[in-house]
């Protein structure tokens, strides 16, 4: 498995390894020893998944808060997302910046979305899944998100807003300036 390092740590994009043949591949999709010989240390503890039926689906920007925080690793097991983890850490030097990557079925990548991130995606491709590997259970109480479409965060969709087909609670996110403080910075340790 291989760790890339993005602009925004300790967000992280991981490459598992395929080996392939004229059959298709096989891949180590997770391997809790793997991420701990890279330094990353999760207990995950609960798998999600999620199907977007059309292209330009947006689901996000969404975090959990104390005590009931997630880390994700998101994958997408069929067709293609623009992943994005948005830095939402009070006093964070990246605060309100944010990493916008394609992961898709073919290419195989991963995102490490840490605690203290919000957390987005949209479908680029119909009939989309994505699996979401979480450290925290779901926490209704504390489901909170941040609206996509704020123009203070500078996120390039690959759609435009009359395209984008959001729930009626996505729209209804507060803009980051608006957004309490959930999180507090304390270094780059996930």
């Amino acid at each position: 498995m291989e760790v890339l390092t993005l602009p925004i740590a300790p967000v992280v994009l991981l490459k598992p390894a395929r080996h392939g043949d004229s059959r298709g591949y096989f891949t180590e999709a997770y391997s809790k020893r793997r991420l701990a010989e890279a330094g990353l240390n999760f207990d995950f503890i609960q798998d999600n998944l999620s199907l977007s039926a059309e292209r330009g689906t947006i689901r996000g920007l969404h975090f959990q808060a104390a005590p009931s925080e997630q880390t994700k690793l998101v994958s997408v097991l069929r067709g293609a997302v623009l992943d994005v983890v948005v830095d939402i850490r009070a006093g964070s030097p990246t605060y309100g910046k944010h990493v916008a990557v394609e992961l898709s079925a073919e290419n195989g990548l991963q995102l490490l979305a840490p605690r203290g991130f919000a957390h987005g995606l949209c479908t680029l491709v119909p009939d989309t899944m994505v699996a979401y590997k979480v450290d925290g259970y779901y926490d209704a109480a504390k489901d909170f998100g941040l609206r996509w479409d704020d123009p203070d965060l500078g996120i390039a969709w690959p759609i435009g807003a009359g395209e984008a087909k959001v729930s009626d609670k996505d729209r209804r996110q507060p803009l980051l300036r608006d957004l309490p403080a959930y999180f507090a910075y304390r270094g780059d340790a996930a």
